[in-house]
């Protein structure tokens, strides 16, 4: 399928078949399709916790309580569960690390443009922690990765369901992420749709081309 098919065909699943299961093959490719995702002077501020068999699931699904309840069934009855997380901060051990990993991937010609790229990326960080939105930035770049995985999911034959209906600081303190530097911002149910998924039979909708294009 290509990606244009792959964006007009996806859509968001409201309810799955709790039998079936994504192949171990599939699951490692969305998984690289998260690691591989865009982000901002490819600062990676983000953590990808996945729940694959039912307890992990039902960790999860306890943050769907109160008026998040119309989101249990799509936790418990999916395949796959991720929960994508942004970091709270930036510091110098995460960008270290990213830098090393850009060097022991051959991103640097020589120690100058290893150097620009620490201080580009440092001058960002710092631009937005001292205007005070280092984390919201850092949540810009968790949902480009949301988008990356969503389209990856519709390509591969996968179907999905983004979710911000869940009680964040309760998934937080579930699975400790706080004392790793790491919140909840989305979730992701993956799997195969059931019978009782209407929006399955629904046709898409978007607003036309000329409404939300300008050509210059």
């Amino acid at each position: 399928m290509n990606v244009l098919a792959a964006a007009q065909s996806r859509y968001t699943a409201k309810a799955y078949d709790a039998s079936r299961r994504i192949p171990q093959a599939t699951v490692n490719e969305l998984l690289e399709l998260l690691r591989f995702a865009p982000s901002s002077v490819n600062s990676q501020p983000w953590h990808f916790i996945l729940a694959g068999d039912a307890a992990g699931r039902e960790r999860i699904a306890k943050a769907a309580q109160g008026g998040y309840a119309y989101n249990v069934s799509k936790i418990r009855d999916a395949s796959h569960v991720v929960v994508l997380c942004a970091r709270q901060d930036l510091d110098e051990a995460h960008t270290s690390a990213v830098l090393a990993q850009e060097a022991a991937d051959g991103r640097f010609a020589n120690d100058a443009a290893r150097e620009g790229q620490r201080k580009t990326r440092d001058g960002y960080i710092t631009l937005h922690r001292e205007a005070g939105d280092l984390t919201h930035w850092a949540q810009k770049q968790v949902y480009l990765a949301l988008g990356t995985l969503l389209l990856g999911a519709g390509a591969l034959g996968v179907d999905a369901t983004p979710m911000e209906g869940f009680d964040a600081q309760l998934l937080d303190e579930e699975l400790g992420l706080a004392a790793k530097g790491f919140n909840s911002v989305v979730l992701v149910s993956l799997g195969y749709r059931g019978e009782a998924d209407f929006n399955a039979r629904l046709p898409k909708s978007r607003l036309p081309a000329d409404a939300v294009i300008t050509r210059l």
